[in-house]
């Protein structure tokens, strides 16, 4: 912003430079007055910037729990408990094979299909476990039949097919699959409840 001044000599009236250096100074005095406010609003836009960015990120959060909760819900309204079957996958302790995929079948509908990737792998291999089916099944004797494709240790091709029954009760079901290779002396594929 340039400000200019004009300062008229009259015949009548002499100018003297005391009257030019006051008002140049009053000019400077001005000019730092515009700074410092120019100044003051720049700090007072960084302030409300970090305000809002407080305020995104609290209603981030808000927003992920409550879709934690809204999934919550939802399973709950898909998969009552008095129908509920879930069945977990996990390898046994110091197993090495290299689990590929796993395909479940309830009385001969599939239900499940997973394929594993190197870190999921990975995870199972250090005891992790992993839910690979929730339903509903109605109450009684089911069929399940499990099918594993892999590798064992030295390379060579494996694929199992086990079929179990379980019965489900009122409550909800749990299930779990231990996957091991077969030459490690366990059972390749085994069932349990949990």
């Amino acid at each position: 912003m340039k400000i200019r001044y004009r300062v008229e000599l009259n015949s009548r009236a002499p100018v003297r430079c005391e009257t030019i250096l006051a008002a140049r100074a009053f000019f400077f005095a001005l000019l730092l007055c515009l700074g410092s406010v120019q100044g003051w609003a720049q700090q007072n836009d960084q302030q409300q910037l970090r305000g809002l960015d407080e305020q995104v990120q609290e209603i981030k959060s808000d927003v992920l729990s409550i879709a934690a909760e809204l999934n919550q819900l939802e399973e709950k309204l898909l998969y009552p408990s008095g129908t509920q079957v879930a069945i977990f996958v996990a390898l046994a302790k110091g197993d090495q094979m290299r689990l590929d995929a796993v395909r479940l079948q309830i009385d001969g509908q599939l239900v499940a299909h997973y394929i594993y990737s190197f870190k999921e792998l990975e995870a199972l291999r250090k005891g992790g476990v992993q839910r690979i089916y929730v339903g509903n099944v109605a109450t009684g004797d089911h069929k399940l039949e499990v099918v594993v494709d892999g590798k064992l240790e030295g390379g060579a091709d494996l694929s199992r097919t086990e079929s179990f029954t379980f019965r489900k009760e009122v409550k909800p079901k749990l299930l779990g699959l231990t996957l091991a290779a077969p030459a490690s002396g366990n059972t390749p594929i085994a069932l349990g409840e949990w």
